[in-house]
């Protein structure tokens, strides 16, 4: 092989290689947001040291209700506080089943029979159980017509559970 053989090989293996790369614009979609950290910046200039911890989300259900909440506690506050006050509502959700129940009832209210009919879920003894449990945490109310739904106030936060539990 010659040299020149060689550069072309190696001409059409950058080529290749060129070729494969994402369009510019699809590199320049991956550039980090340069205000990725917005909330964090804005927490921390008007929050001190041992800092805070902040809940925050606008979120609009596929049943057209809205929820805009925010929420922020000191970290001393949260550190020193009784953990076990919150193991109810933890344990409420740290069941499949409810879990399950929670995300349906998330997209928009439903009864119990209607619960009832997800794949897998159980008999409807087993659903009201669920519910009941899912009712006493706080994860979920009762509306007219024996529906249920996830009250606004809790659904960020509900939402930030599962976001947390993803890293």
């Amino acid at each position: 092989m010659t040299d020149v053989d060689r550069w072309d090989a190696l001409e059409r293996r950058v080529a290749e290689l060129e070729r494969r790369l994402p369009a510019s614009e699809d590199r320049a979609a991956a550039t980090p947001d340069p205000d990725v950290f917005w909330a964090l910046e804005g927490l921390l200039a008007r929050v001190d040291d041992p800092g805070a911890v902040l809940i925050t989300g606008h979120v609009t259900l596929p049943d057209g209700r809205a929820a805009r909440w925010q929420e922020g506690v000191g970290v001393e506050e949260l550190l020193d506080g009784d953990w076990s006050e919150h193991v109810a509502a933890l344990v409420a959700l740290a069941h499949p089943a409810r879990i399950r129940l929670v995300q349906h009832v998330l997209r928009g209210a439903a009864t119990a029979q209607e619960l009832t009919g997800i794949e897998g879920m159980g008999t409807s003894g087993q659903v009201y159980h669920h519910l009941r449990q899912l009712v006493a945490a706080g994860w979920l109310q009762t509306i007219g017509g024996s529906r249920y739904e996830v009250p606004v106030a809790r659904i960020v936060s509900l939402l930030a559970t599962i976001l947390g539990t993803r890293r």
